[in-house]
């Protein structure tokens, strides 16, 4: 595309938002409606000012009236995705659909920003937005690895100070921490129940995050109000676990797309779906293919299906979340994928439907969201087809109004700004050429250099809050002339993931993608005290890097690292490789070699 057509088309978008920003009465006229709960045939739903004025208009259309055919076509509620960490990409959910976000974990600042905007009625073009704020979690606790400095709890009696605080802060509902494992340390139980009575006792919600079915058991007893994620496994007591939640009336997200991604599993790729693919940038896209778990696992889906059908079976409220802002997610898109992972899971789509709509909108006391009727909030999302039959017709969007005003500008903003950035890509560059040997260590005495990029440099967690440090120190040529480079490690504790090392960045800035998707391939020599370590690999847009584990023996030995191995890693826009100490703290040494990118 010419960029003059560009021009013309931004200025196009313009005048569509504009156009959208005065907006006219709506009349969606002889459409298919699914309200929250269940599906009309054949209504017309007119929407003014915001709010619905009439579900079922039989009357002559306004005057001046936007009138739009809904043959063939269904009209929705807007969805609400009831689990997502909402720290960026606030443009991304209405285009997709998602007209609310409930948040499990944000920045507190940006949380009372969304809040702001809502109150004063200047959030057409986000999703509004209902946060927990900062999550109740132990001293390293899940929460604590972000570079975030959170409060944390340790005993029962902290309890109500900390959740009145959290309160204070705007908090509208508690989220708490109980898992551990992975190096996090866990709440105990008896302060897990404490925040819960302390939560209910100011007349707010308390749900909670799990990691396994036993403690999953331990907070429904306790009286949590809900299960924020399932756990991942091969078997479960699926009707126990479903008769506990229904007796002591508790609700369940299950979150299929975050643990899809632990179990490195794809259900299908939302980026096949070219409208889609077209409303996120490279940046964008790289989440969706990014992966938590390195090897497919799909027995670990069997468990959260199980109770999944048995909540439903058992009158459990489940809820449509789909963890956004973690690996194999990404803000609005991936509810369609949840949404289909729901059916899969035993749900009908009209089930599936209600667990994105109506039912978050209950659960969390939304007030007049979530469904068509009137004096409801004009939330609403038009695709073609029939969802309620078919639940991949929620991918067929035909518009979506936020606050009753028409996305559609937005969208053919965002669609103008993702084609902009693929031709300026085009333009700027192709394939980093790499050296003839692959050789991207230069070590001397003098200096760690490289044939291109930023190369070579320490990297610590200090910018994460932690307190490691490293040493680098060029060492005596190896035969061949190699001059090694010796890494002195001190992995400090206080964090999850603490690490120390050495890094490699590619661009000529930091954190600037290189495309070294010519190198299928890193090879390298090491040395070492006999620790085990880690190379990692960090692409544009991906929070989380891939890793791969190797030993330093005493002995030089050569290790070879396919980048395939690096799951959910994109070589195309490579910002950082790794070669790392941790997360144990403690002291190490090691030693490189003869860094290379190869193609074979």
């Amino acid at each position: 595309m010419k960029p003059t057509v560009l021009k013309v088309l931004s200025a196009a978008a313009i005048l569509l938002l504009a156009a959208s920003a005065n907006a006219a009465p709506t009349l969606v006229q002889d459409v298919r409606v699914f309200d929250g709960e269940r599906v009309h045939e054949r209504r017309s739903v007119l929407f003014d000012k915001g709010v619905i004025v009439d579900a079922n208009h039989r009357g002559a259309v306004p005057s001046g009236a936007r009138v739009i055919s809904g043959a063939g076509r269904t009209l929705l509620p807007g969805f609400i995705d009831a689990h997502t960490h909402a720290f960026r990409l606030h443009e991304l959910p209405v285009l997709f659909g998602v007209t609310t976000q409930i948040d499990m974990f944000t920045d507190i600042g940006m949380m009372k920003k969304a809040k702001q905007e809502m109150a004063q009625g200047h959030n057409h073009a986000h999703a509004d937005l209902f946060s927990a704020g900062t999550l109740v979690t132990a001293p390293n606790g899940h929460g604590t690895q972000f570079g975030i400095a959170i409060p944390t709890i340790t005993k029962p009696e902290e309890a109500q100070a900390f959740v009145d605080a959290r309160i204070a802060e705007g908090s509208d509902f508690i989220k708490i921490v109980m898992e551990g494992g992975h190096g996090f340390k866990s709440l105990d139980l008896a302060t897990a129940t404490a925040v819960i009575a302390a939560a209910h006792k100011r007349g707010k919600l308390a749900v909670v995050h799990i990691g396994n079915e036993k403690d999953a058991r331990a907070v429904l007893e306790a009286g949590a109000d809900g299960l924020v994620h399932l756990f991942p496994g091969g078997s479960a007591d699926a009707e126990g676990l479903a008769k506990l939640a229904a007796g002591r009336g508790a609700f369940v997200i299950p979150t299929f797309a975050v643990l899809e991604s632990m179990a490195a599993f794809r259900g299908d790729d939302l980026l096949a779906n070219p409208a889609f693919a077209a409303l996120l940038d490279k940046d964008g896209q790289a989440p969706l293919k990014a992966r938590y778990g390195n090897e497919a696992k799909p027995g670990l889906l069997v468990a959260p299906k199980l109770v999944t059908a048995a909540m439903i079976k058992a009158g459990v409220p489940v809820l449509a979340g789909t963890d956004a802002g973690n690996p194999g997610t990404q803000y609005g898109i991936s509810m369609h994928r949840e949404l289909a992972a729901l059916v899969e899971a035993g749900l009908t789509p009209s089930q599936a439907l209600t667990a994105a709509t109506s039912a978050p909108a209950k659960a969390f006391k939304l007030g007049q969201r979530g469904r068509i009727e009137k004096g409801y909030k004009a939330d609403l999302l038009l695709v073609e087809g029939n969802p309620a039959a078919d639940i991949l017709a929620t991918r067929r969007i035909v518009e979506v109004w936020k606050d009753g005003e028409s996305v559609k500008g937005l969208a053919e903003g965002q669609r103008l700004q993702v084609a902009k950035a693929a031709l300026e890509a085009q333009k700027g560059g192709g394939v980093q050429a790499l050296p003839a040997d692959g050789r991207i260590s230069h070590f001397s005495e003098k200096r760690l250099a490289s044939p291109f990029g930023m190369g070579w440099g320490p990297s610590t967690d200090s910018f994460a809050g932690g307190k490691s440090t490293v040493k680098l120190a060029p060492q005596p040529a190896l035969p061949g002339g190699q001059v090694p480079l010796a890494i002195d490690a001190k992995v400090a504790p206080g964090l999850p993931f603490a690490w120390s090392g050495v890094a490699f960045m590619p661009g000529a800035q930091p954190m600037q993608p290189a495309n070294l998707s010519g190198a299928k391939l890193v090879r390298f020599k090491v040395r070492g005290d006999g620790k085990t370590y880690q190379m990692i690999a960090m692409s544009q847009g991906v929070q989380m890097p891939g890793a791969k584990s190797f030993t330093a023996g005493p002995e030089w030995t050569e290790v070879t690292i396919p980048f395939s191995e690096l799951k959910g890693i994109d070589p195309a826009a490579i910002v950082m490789l790794g070669f790392n100490a941790g997360p144990q703290p403690g002291d190490y040494r090691f030693e490189i070699a003869d860094v290379r990118l190869l193609d074979r």
